[in-house]
């Protein structure tokens, strides 16, 4: 209860602080204008745009599933490039709550309905005629079909995503993260790709019983490491919660929330997004069922 207190105190007073005269190297909350992550971000907003409107041009009965993907899309990119360059990504670096939140957003948020527009047809119709056309011969090669296909895969591509997600949370390679630029921005490529391939399987591989069951798997491994965090007696992300002071927390304190916010908001994305599988998997059963009783004869 002391932690959620703090937790609830530290939003109510995150802008009175900045406000108060504090260190200013870590009350500029800026925009992080990185190159490496705004560069990737424009191009994917510029192809989809272009490709959206050739596309809208030329579709007629298809526009309404056109508009729908779109909107998919736009709110994963939204979503992902507030978490990577708006000021979240700045107060990341200064809480570890924050940081987690920002990881939660791109796994959980962004990715998954990204993936749900499907965009790479759109990509495609985005980019010059001539490089298109040979992008899309590349993409019928059997060797990147079949690569895409291992990679997205149900089974493999759960254990990619639970390996990335250990594998960053080791606190040696976290904090490693926090102060390296270059490790933090693999870190982040590291978590959204395999993301994309975890929710790739779940909405395009999968039939719904199996989704629902990865889905399940996710949602206990991610919340065990969650639990890990937030019970553990020490703190174990030295580098990461060093400024957990300057905003009236502990650094055992700003380790115990982001454990909670791996734990517990995010495992309830997981949980629901299995419901919903479970659900869609008993209702098709159902309709074959029915299907099976009615062409069945008397």
């Amino acid at each position: 209860m002391r932690t959620l207190g703090a937790f609830i105190f530290l939003l109510m007073t995150a802008e009175q602080a900045a406000a108060h005269g504090a260190e200013a190297h870590l009350f500029h909350s800026e925009w992080t204008i990185d190159p490496w992550i705004v560069t990737p971000l424009t191009i994917a907003a510029l192809l989809y745009g272009r490709g959206s409107w050739r596309l809208w041009r030329r579709a007629r009965t298809s526009r309404p599933v056109v508009a729908k993907r779109a909107l998919c899309y736009w709110a994963g990119w939204l979503t992902l490039a507030g978490a990577l360059i708006s000021p979240l990504h700045w107060l990341g670096e200064q809480l570890f709550t924050f940081h987690m939140i920002e990881h939660e957003i791109i796994m959980a948020i962004s990715a998954p309905m990204i993936v749900i527009a499907r965009p790479a047809g759109i990509f495609l119709w985005g980019l010059p005629d001539r490089l298109r056309r040979s992008t899309g011969r590349t993409m019928r090669r059997s060797s990147v079909r079949s690569t895409w296909r291992w990679l997205s895969g149900g089974t493999n591509a759960t254990l990619l995503h639970a390996v990335a997600i250990w594998a960053w949370h080791a606190p040696v390679l976290f904090d490693a993260a926090v102060s390296d630029v270059t490790l933090h921005r693999l870190q982040h490529l590291s978590f959204f790709a395999t993301a994309v391939l975890f929710w790739w399987s779940i909405f395009w591989r999968s039939n719904h019983g199996v989704a629902a069951w990865h889905l399940f798997l996710t949602m206990l491994h991610t919340g065990a490491l969650g639990a890990l965090m937030a019970l553990a007696p020490r703190v174990l992300y030295v580098e990461q919660t060093h400024a957990a002071a300057t905003w009236w927390l502990t650094p055992l304190e700003d380790q115990q929330l982001a454990g909670m916010v791996m734990w517990i908001p995010a495992g309830t994305i997981y949980a629901g997004a299995a419901l919903a599988m479970a659900a869609l998997w008993i209702a098709n059963a159902g309709r074959g069922v029915e299907h099976v009783q009615r062409i069945r004869p008397s």
